[in-house]
C-alpha cells in the first residue's frame, strides 16, 4: 500500500469507529435529530470537499509550482519527519485557526454559519460548511504547496489521520473525554490534553447556542487539531462541561435556512426576513 492508500484506510477505520460509538452509546439516536435539510447540506458539502475543493487546490498548486518554480519541486523531500510535521502544523493548523477565527467576523460569518446551524453534535457535521469556506481556506492551498515542495508521503498521510481523528472526535456525539474527567488519577493528564488538542468539552462549548451559562464560548475555542493556539492567542475557555444546547438562536426563532443558501451563499441568498445569508444581513446577536 502507498501512503495515500494507508491514509484513506486509516481515516475510514477512524470514521467507522466513531460512528460505532455514537450508535452503541445511543447518543446518535437520543441527541441527533437531523432534518432532510441538514442531511442534504452535510452530504453535498462532504462530497464537494472530496471531489472539488481539495483536488482543485492540489492540482492548481502543482500546476503553478511546475510553471513558476520548477526548481523547487521536492526541495523539502529530505527533511526529517519532525521538520515536515512542524511546517505542516504551522502552515495548515495555525492558519486554519486564524481562518476559523476570522470566519466569526461579520464579513466571513456567512461562509461558516452552516457549521453552527446544526442543532446537534455528531461526526456528520465535521465538514458542514459553506462551499466557499473550504475553497478559500488558506491551509488547504498551503498544504498543496508543501506537497509540491516534497512534504508528502507517509508523514503527510499520518498528519492528516491524526488531525482528522482529533477533529472528528471533537464533534462526535459520544463525548470521549467525559468519562476520563471522572477518574481522579487522570486529572493531570486531562489538564494537559485539553490544553493541547481540541476535545469535545472545548469544541462543544464553541458550538453552544448561548454564552450566558458560563459554559458556552462561541467567541473562542477556535482550534482544530491544536487547542494550544487558543491558549496562546487568548481565545480559550475551559470548563470540562458541555452546553445544554448547540446551534443558532436565530434558527430557533425564524426557522432553518435552506441548505443551498447555506452551502452556496453568496450565489444563492436567503429569503428569510432576519438572515446573515443575504446582502445587507447581519449576525444575530444573543442580546437582541
Amino acid at each position: 500500500m502507498n501512503a495515500t492508500q494507508i491514509q484513506n484506510a486509516l481515516v475510514l477505520c477512524m470514521i467507522l469507529g466513531f460512528a460505532a460509538t455514537e450508535i452503541i452509546s445511543r447518543r446518535y439516536k437520543n441527541t441527533v435529530h437531523a432534518t432532510a435539510n441538514d442531511t442534504k447540506l452535510e452530504l453535498f458539502m462532504f462530497l464537494s470537499l472530496l471531489a472539488i475543493s481539495q483536488p482543485l487546490a492540489m492540482l492548481v498548486t502543482a500546476k503553478l509550482g511546475a510553471w513558476l518554480a520548477p526548481e523547487y519541486k521536492d526541495i523539502l523531500a529530505d527533511w526529517p519527519w519532525w521538520g515536515m510535521a512542524g511546517i505542516l502544523i504551522l502552515c495548515d493548523d495555525l492558519t486554519q485557526y486564524w481562518w476559523h477565527r476570522l470566519s466569526h467576523s461579520p464579513l466571513l460569518w456567512p461562509l461558516h454559519r452552516a457549521h453552527h446551524s446544526a442543532q446537534y453534535m455528531s461526526i456528520r457535521i465535521t465538514f458542514r460548511n459553506n462551499f466557499f469556506y473550504y475553497l478559500m481556506m488558506p491551509g488547504l492551498w498551503l498544504a498543496g504547496v508543501l506537497i509540491y515542495l516534497g512534504v508528502g508521503g507517509l508523514v503527510y498521510a499520518l498528519y492528516v489521520v491524526v488531525k482528522l481523528t482529533v477533529i472528528v472526535g471533537a464533534h462526535c456525539a459520544w463525548r470521549w473525554d467525559e468519562p476520563l474527567y471522572k477518574i481522579p488519577a487522570l486529572r493531570p493528564v486531562m489538564w494537559v490534553v485539553e490544553r493541547t488538542i481540541s476535545t469535545p468539552a472545548t469544541h462543544w462549548a464553541h458550538h453552544a447556542i448561548t454564552q450566558k451559562d458560563g459554559v458556552g464560548h462561541y467567541k473562542g475555542n477556535f482550534g482544530n487539531l491544536l487547542f494550544i493556539w487558543d491558549i496562546i492567542f487568548g481565545s480559550a475557555h475551559i470548563t470540562q462541561k458541555y452546553p445544554a444546547q448547540v446551534g443558532l438562536k436565530d434558527d430557533q426563532l425564524f426557522g432553518q435556512e435552506h441548505w443551498y443558501h447555506q452551502m452556496f451563499y453568496p450565489l444563492f441568498q436567503s429569503k428569510r426576513e432576519y438572515s446573515a445569508l443575504k446582502f445587507g444581513g447581519k449576525i444575530y446577536a444573543e442580546d437582541e
